[in-house]
C-alpha cells in the first residue's frame, strides 16, 4: 500500500510536533514535509505534491486562504484541510472557495483530525460540527459554487498581509522580487480600493478579516 503523504504547516513548532505525532499514529500515513509559514507551505507543496496539506489559517507571510489558492493551482491533486481556532462561517466560505476540502477547529483536532484527513483522502468534505451552516456549504469544485468577487488581486492580498505584519515597502519589495516603486504603487492601490487612510486602518482591516493574527 502506498503511504499517504501529508504536509503540515503551522507557525508554532509545538503544534507541528503534535500534529506529526497524531497523524503518524495512523499506519501508512507519513509527514513528508513541515512548513512554518504560508510561503514555505506553497513552495514545499509545489515541489513534493503531497496527498494532503493541513494548513493553519493564520500563518505569517501568506495566510492559509492564499496558501490554499496557490497550492490548489500548483498541485491540483493535493487535498487541503484548514486547521484554525476561528469559529467563523464567513472564513469557512473563504477557504472553501479557495479550494479547501475541510475546516477543523484546533480545540477538537485531537478528536477529529484523523477522521478529517480520512475524509479528505477520499475526496469528501469535513467540517467542524460547531459551524452553524457547515452542511449548507458548497464543497471544493461543487457546481454552482460562485466565489465572492475579490476586491484585491492575489498580489495585492499578499502585500496587504506583509504590510499588516509590519514590513516596510523595501522589505516587501525584497521578499517579492519587485521594485520599491512597484511595492509603493501596490500599497497605494490597496489603500484606495479598501478606502483606508493609514497603516493603522490597514492593520485593523487585516485583523478584522483574519488575514493576520491580532
Amino acid at each position: 500500500m502506498t503511504a499517504l503523504r501529508i504536509l503540515i504547516a503551522d507557525d508554532h513548532s509545538v503544534v507541528r510536533a503534535g500534529l506529526r505525532t497524531l497523524l503518524e499514529s495512523r499506519t501508512g500515513w507519513e509527514i513528508c514535509a513541515e512548513a512554518c509559514d504560508g510561503r514555505e507551505a506553497v513552495e514545499k507543496a509545489t515541489k513534493l505534491k503531497p496527498d494532503i496539506a493541513v494548513l493553519d489559517i493564520g500563518m505569517p507571510l501568506l495566510n492559509g486562504v492564499e496558501a490554499t489558492r496557490r497550492i490548489r493551482h500548483a498541485s491540483p491533486h493535493t487535498e487541503i484541510l484548514i486547521l484554525t481556532m476561528h469559529e467563523s462561517d464567513d472564513l469557512v466560505q473563504q477557504v472553501v472557495h479557495a479550494g479547501a476540502r475541510g475546516y477543523v477547529l484546533k480545540d477538537e483536532a485531537d478528536r477529529v483530525l484523523l477522521a478529517a484527513v480520512d475524509s479528505a483522502r477520499q475526496h469528501k468534505p469535513y467540517f467542524s460540527t460547531r459551524l452553524s451552516h457547515a452542511d449548507d456549504l458548497p464543497t471544493s469544485g461543487a457546481e454552482g459554487a460562485k466565489p465572492p468577487r475579490p476586491r484585491l488581486t492575489p498580489r495585492e492580498r499578499e502585500i496587504l498581509q506583509l504590510l499588516a505584519e509590519g514590513k516596510s515597502n523595501k522589505e516587501v519589495a525584497n521578499l517579492l522580487g519587485i521594485s520599491v516603486n512597484t511595492a509603493e504603487a501596490h500599497r497605494a492601490n490597496i489603500m484606495l480600493k479598501l478606502g483606508l487612510h493609514s497603516l493603522a486602518e490597514l492593520v485593523h482591516y487585516a485583523i478584522r478579516n483574519q488575514i493576520i493574527k491580532p
